[in-house]
């Protein structure tokens, strides 16, 4: 376990980066860029930027535990129905999910990083933090790639890594 929590924080640093560079490519969108999609059948910016904040409030909330009422409010932003949101709406997301994850992760003892959870279907059989970071790092570099592929179709500036 020592092995572990020594390499996450280069690990933890480059998905804090990558936060942020999404939050600056994400920031300056008025409605009409937020509304974009590379196809008529994919999401819009808009719905990929809410699906990374639900999934991280699912994660941390709904698996772990983590959060309290205002991060599980999180949780249904990219569900059928869901309002649509500004940039700023999707920022103070990105950010609150942020801190969440943060001040979770770095309160875990040895013995929180032990923890393990039931997975479901498509998942491993047996869920660890470990796991549960992980996936959460790759599902932001995979939308965060959707995001910035989509703006780059229509002229706008994505990600700049």
């Amino acid at each position: 376990m020592a092995e572990v929590q020594d390499r996450f924080p280069s690990i933890y640093d480059g998905w804090h980066n990558y936060h942020t560079v999404m939050i600056r490519a994400i920031e300056p969108l008025d409605s009409d860029q937020l509304a974009l999609r590379a196809a008529p059948n994919l999401r819009s910016v808009e719905e990929i930027a809410a699906h990374v904040v639900g999934a991280r409030a699912r994660w941390f909330h709904a698996v772990m535990a983590e959060g309290g009422d205002e991060f599980k409010a999180f949780a249904g932003w990219d569900r059928r129905g869901a309002k649509t949101r500004s940039a700023d709406e999707l920022v103070g997301g990105l950010e609150a999910t942020w801190k969440g994850m943060q001040d979770a992760i770095g309160r875990w003892s040895p013995e929180d990083w032990r923890t393990t959870w039931p997975g479901q279907a498509g998942e491993p059989e047996v869920l660890t933090r470990q796991w549960i970071i992980w996936h959460l790092i790759e599902h932001d570099l995979h939308h965060g790639g959707e995001i910035s592929i989509t703006l780059g179709a229509h002229g706008v500036q994505g990600l700049a890594l």
